[in-house]
């Protein structure tokens, strides 16, 4: 396959751009990418042109959005896809074999060159189906959100909206020990969480009357927000149980209508925690990292804790990634996880 990548150059409009691959270097190796997933919440905000990224310069140190004329990401867009798995192809490292599988973020891209270092600290597991490492990225979202939550044993724990981290989180939920409600208007996403964990599938609209029914008033003990959507944080907040948690892990765009922080939110001290996978929750930074995170998605997958292959539900060859991204964009029914095959 020749050398090349994936480019955003405007809002929808997608191309191709060839690769140059430089000559490896002292402790590098080259990667050709196996398997590359689409995630069909960040990535689709760059696609629409609706990432915050995309319209303002983050300033790093201040760690504040700034209202300039130089947007953080300006077209063309080359940092598309953060979920890969590949095979080295070249080595110039000993413990590196040709062969041998890796999986981590290089974006939409045939090819990838990298330093041994980090190579060493993404092996697979031997003998893992590939297609189980575009999974640590969204996995570790997934699994940083169940610890923001602080679930314990028994706990009753709500997520609203079963894309893919929704369908993760349930999981993980439900193997820390609770009794997990997954909640989502499409019948098909309810029934898929089921499957795989949920003690039950719920249609969000009404939920908090009905959980707070089902728990004799209380509601539930946390409630996860993973769609991004303002009405599901509204109903998750609304069916928190007194001084409960709340997670939003959803990419919210824009302003949100219809949170009435006055209320629920208010009366009840619910809190609000963003989830987000930049840092780890402080109190356990001593001990937890992204890259254990990473290697955790892939390690509760190889050891059948998570079982993450049901959510692909479609693939395609990497130069058809323009129709499936519109096929994502479009929200066709039946879509959760995307994949782009790079198999000859």
């Amino acid at each position: 396959m020749t050398p090349s990548a994936l480019i955003l150059k405007a809002p929808r409009a997608l191309a191709f751009e060839p690769l140059d691959l430089p000559q490896l270097g002292r402790g590098e190796v080259l990667i050709r990418t196996l398997y590359s997933g689409i995630s069909a919440g960040t990535e689709l905000s760059q696609y629409r042109g609706t990432n915050p990224f995309m319209h303002r310069r983050f300033d790093e140190a201040l760690r504040l959005f700034m209202a300039d004329q130089n947007p953080s990401w300006p077209y063309p867009v080359r940092h598309l896809g953060y979920e890969e798995v590949g095979e080295i192809v070249e080595t110039s490292v000993a413990d590196l074999p040709v062969g041998a599988r890796v999986y981590g973020t290089w974006n939409h891209r045939t090819h990838f060159v990298a330093p041994a270092d980090y190579a060493r600290e993404r092996l697979m597991p031997k003998g893992a189906d590939p297609r189980i490492g575009i999974f640590s990225h969204i996995g570790a979202v997934a699994l940083n959100g169940v610890h923001d939550a602080n679930i314990r044993i028994g706990d009753l724990v709500a997520v609203f909206g079963l894309g893919v981290p929704g369908q993760i989180v349930v999981q993980a939920a439900a193997q820390s020990g609770a009794q997990v409600i997954a909640l989502d208007p499409d019948p098909l996403r309810r029934e898929t969480a089921v499957k795989l964990g949920a003690w039950m599938g719920m249609e969000p609209e009404g939920a908090a009357e009905r959980i707070k029914e089902m728990t004799g008033g209380k509601g539930a003990d946390s409630c996860i927000e993973v769609s991004g959507a303002a009405p599901a944080l509204a109903e998750a907040i609304r069916a928190a149980a007194y001084a409960s948690r709340v997670v939003a892990m959803g990419f919210f765009q824009g302003e949100l209508s219809g949170v009435r922080l006055g209320e629920e939110f208010h009366h009840n001290r619910i809190q609000l925690i963003c989830s987000q996978i930049s840092g780890v929750a402080p109190e356990a930074s001593h001990r937890w990292s992204k890259p254990r995170l990473w290697r955790t998605a892939i390690e509760l997958q190889h050891r059948g804790v998570l079982d993450l292959m049901p959510l692909i539900t479609h693939e395609a060859k990497f130069e058809d990634a323009p129709a499936m991204f519109e096929r994502l964009d479009k929200g066709e029914a039946g879509m959760l996880q995307a994949v782009l095959s790079f198999q000859s």
